[in-house]
């Protein structure tokens, strides 16, 4: 059964559901969405389900549905018909929300919300994308960016499109991606949200967009050419070999708390799509005042037609889903097998896309990092704070380093599944920047106007001497130095990683690890002042990750041959070759490690890791008829000599020359 606005050639179709709703009303406006100028009763269908064929009307009708029925919010009902609710189909809106007071007033104390409002436009949707395999596979690299701040500042990007999704398709956006061998970026939020009611009386804004309203209808700050927009974006991303992920947010919506708007699902059925407690109060596993209610039918439907949506009319790759324990609540505790998650692997239109989760909310048990079941990757923050504990000096934590690089097998090894499901970061939207984390032993949020109260407070950062900016030279020596370790430590880590768009050229925020509401300078990205030698180091990560597939490799590592080869696919070394003891393990002073890792080819690539200060001489086993070589420009590692404190080396094996071409020997 349809739900939205349906263009035919008999007219528009006009349909809403509601469990609770006496009475639904389409209001239609003129071309301008300023002046209504009908008000049109739907027919109940059965079902909860309201519609309204509406001869004459054609694409471009801007309209909102109004709903009335008992009014009390104790209880769940919040139905006023002064106020104008958005469609939750919708599929385009003609303007973003702005926060007002008004549009979260009592029924009878707020006039009519109108004027107040955005207005949903009808579509006739597009010709389907022609159904491709996402070009993502895990163990590629993930490219998180934030549409607007990636690109205001850039200085090639025609200046009527920075900020724009539009701009992610400038030749000069698409070969920086390419350089650093990008597999999908990751658009954060690129739907409809509107500002939390603190941050407009502070003269801030929501820059990361989760706070949706629907979750069909882009922002049109940020896709001004609507669905189309994102559509030639994507493919001319697909054209140069990159995948697109759209980052959606189905745990909770901009309605708030009970002191917040009414915009839509709240005015058309709150008891439906939130999650209540049983005196009526509304659940707040999500931190934001209320928790869409994933495993009701309707939601389910909901969740999935949007899916469909962007695979169907924008040919996305797949979804990253934040705060992804909500989507498997059934009656407010997690399941792995429930209804919705299930759902979405199982799609025939979804069926093979990139399906990713924020395993964690702060609901009753919401850290399930580790119990998502296939195909769902993970975010893994168990990577991020174990790789910052090392690189802070933390003692006895070179076990847990060796674990994440090689896939975290103690939080994915399943016996039906041995296949890491990790997303590996260091640094992602959500705190610090990687170039903060080792300038920084402190949140600096003063900028958020909530006196450095919000954001997380134990951020595993350290500053190498000074807080903050600093012009001694051998702090900044210092700085340098952790952030290429950080980059390398990333990039050498078996399985799916992630960097944060900027991270590569050292972008900062400042010290502020909880920028959402900074739509400036602290996060627009200073392309003119980026670290350009960073850049290219990082880029020659990537080179080197393309170039030695058991880095990407996602089957957990056994110490054992691989099929075909005669050498192990892992060792872990100390500094002089030996191989890794209990007593080295154990060792909380110990700061030096090799992974020496094994491939298919009987190739073998010795990732050297110091993370002591004082620089060392790496000694790795040899082979008769072979030579080790650095791995990496534009710095590469000379074999002779000491590898320096707090670095990391790459060095790859090769045949030597004149020697026998004998796989494996």
């Amino acid at each position: 059964m349809t739900l939205g606005a349906t263009v035919t050639p008999e007219g528009i179709r006009f349909a809403a559901r509601s469990s609770s709703a006496r009475r639904l009303w389409v209001s239609l406006f003129d071309d301008s969405g300023a002046r209504e100028i009908d008000r049109l009763e739907l027919k109940p269908e059965g079902e909860g389900v309201h519609a309204l064929l509406v001869p004459g009307l054609g694409g471009g009708t801007r309209y909102g549905f109004r709903a009335d029925g008992d009014y009390a919010p104790d209880r769940g009902l919040w139905f006023d018909p002064d106020k104008l609710l958005t469609d939750p189909y919708a599929v385009e809106i003609d303007r973003p929300y702005q926060y007002h007071w008004r549009l979260a007033a009592k029924r009878n104390e707020g006039a009519d919300t109108a004027p107040l409002m955005p207005k949903a436009i009808a579509r006739s949707m597009p010709k389907p994308v022609l159904a491709e395999p996402p070009l993502f596979l895990p163990g590629g690299l993930i490219y998180e960016l934030n549409v607007r701040s990636f690109t205001r500042l850039h200085p090639e990007v025609p200046e009527a499109q920075r900020g724009t999704v539009a701009a992610l398709a400038h030749p000069a956006i698409v070969e920086h991606l390419k350089r650093l061998g990008v597999s999908t970026v990751e658009l954060m939020p690129v739907t409809a949200w509107i500002d939390e009611r603190h941050l407009p009386p502070l003269g801030l804004g929501n820059a990361w967009g989760y706070n949706p309203v629907t979750f069909m209808a882009l922002d049109p700050r940020l896709a001004p050419g609507g669905l189309e927009e994102l559509r030639d974006t994507i493919a001319v991303l697909r054209k140069a070999g990159i995948g697109t992920i759209l980052d959606l947010v189905f745990n909770h919506t901009g309605e708030s708390d009970r002191l917040g708007p009414t915009l839509s699902l709240r005015g058309l059925d709150a008891l439906s799509y939130y999650r209540h407690q049983p005196d009526g109060r509304l659940v707040n596993d999500t931190g934001t005042g209320n928790t869409v209610a994933c495993d009701h039918p309707v939601v389910r439907e909901m969740v999935l037609d949007t899916l469909r949506h962007f695979v169907r009319f924008a040919g996305v790759d797949g979804f990253r889903f934040d705060l992804a324990p909500v989507l498997g609540r059934v009656d407010g505790a997690f399941d792995p097998e429930a209804p919705l998650l299930r759902d979405i692997a199982g799609d025939p239109v979804l069926a093979g896309r990139v399906l990713i989760a924020e395993p964690w909310d702060i609901g009753p048990n919401g850290y399930q990092l580790g119990n998502f079941r296939p195909p769902y990757l993970e975010w893994n923050d168990r990577y991020r704070d174990d790789v910052r504990r090392f690189w802070r000096g933390d003692a006895g934590a070179i076990g847990a380093l060796a674990t994440r690089l090689a896939g975290s097998s103690d939080i994915f090894c399943r016996e039906d599944h041995p296949v890491s499901r990790t997303v590996n970061f260091i640094a992602a939207h959500d705190g610090m920047t990687l170039a903060d984390i080792v300038a920084y032993e402190r949140k600096h949020n003063d900028a958020n106007g909530e006196q450095n109260r919000d954001g997380h407070n134990d951020n595993l950062s350290w500053n190498n001497g000074a807080e903050g900016e600093t012009g001694d030279g051998t702090i900044s020596v210092a700085r340098s130095s952790d952030r290429r370790a950080l980059l390398a430590t990333l990039f050498a880590s078996r399985g799916t990683i992630m960097l944060t768009a900027g991270d590569e050229f050292a972008r900062t925020q400042k010290g502020n690890n909880n920028a959402y509401a900074q739509d400036n300078a602290i996060t627009w990205l200073d392309w003119e002042g980026r670290d350009r030698a960073l850049e290219q180091y990082a880029s020659s990560l990537a080179t080197l990750r393309r170039a030695f597939p058991a880095l990407t490799d996602t089957h957990l590592l056994t110490g054992e041959p691989a099929d075909g080869s005669e050498i192990p696919d892992v060792a872990w070394l100390t500094e002089t070759g030996a191989p890794f003891g209990e007593a080295d393990w154990n060792d909380p002073g110990r700061h030096r490690l090799v992974m020496l890792l094994g491939d298919k080819e009987g190739r073998r690539l010795a990732v050297m890791i110091n993370g002591d200060r004082r620089q060392c001489v790496f000694t790795l086993p040899v082979r008769e008829g072979f030579e080790w070589l650095p791995a990496v420009d534009p710095h590469p590692v000379d074999p002779a000599r000491p590898l320096p404190g707090r670095s990391v080396g790459f060095m790859i094996e090769r045949r030597a020359a004149g020697s026998r071409n004998k796989k494996g020997s």
